[in-house]
């Protein structure tokens, strides 16, 4: 039996303004889109793979969710990791560096933690 992962799920209270982040930042774009009522799922994604992230926009839950001591982190790996870094300190959304690993953090708009990490020869 084999399984293959194919999206992870973030709940966002500004829908319009994490997709226009996660464009920005890491060149995903929208794939699809499921309006419901009272709520809109997006998917986004790239060429470089068929893995999505799923947006999940709630309209009775307008505020930013918990995400608890953020524990938590998706990773996407960059063939520039110095132009990466440079466009997020512009950005303003780096939230922590590791140098001795050779990887930081940006934060999204609602908190959730994703790893940029280098290709690594």
């Amino acid at each position: 039996m084999n399984f293959k992962m194919i999206h992870e799920n973030y709940n966002v209270a500004d829908l319009e303004k994490s997709i226009a982040f996660y464009e920005k930042a890491l060149g995903l774009h929208e794939k699809r889109r499921t309006n419901g009522e009272g709520f809109i799922i997006v998917y986004l994604g790239n060429d470089q793979s068929d893995f999505e992230l799923e947006l999940t926009w709630l309209a009775e839950h307008p505020q930013k969710y918990n995400l608890g001591e953020c524990e938590f982190h998706l990773a996407f790996r960059t063939d520039d990791f110095e132009a990466a870094h440079k466009l997020h300190q512009e950005m303003g959304c780096i939230c922590f560096e590791n140098p001795k690993m050779g990887i930081y953090f940006i934060q999204d708009p609602d908190g959730y933690w994703l790893e940029i990490v280098p290709v690594r020869k």
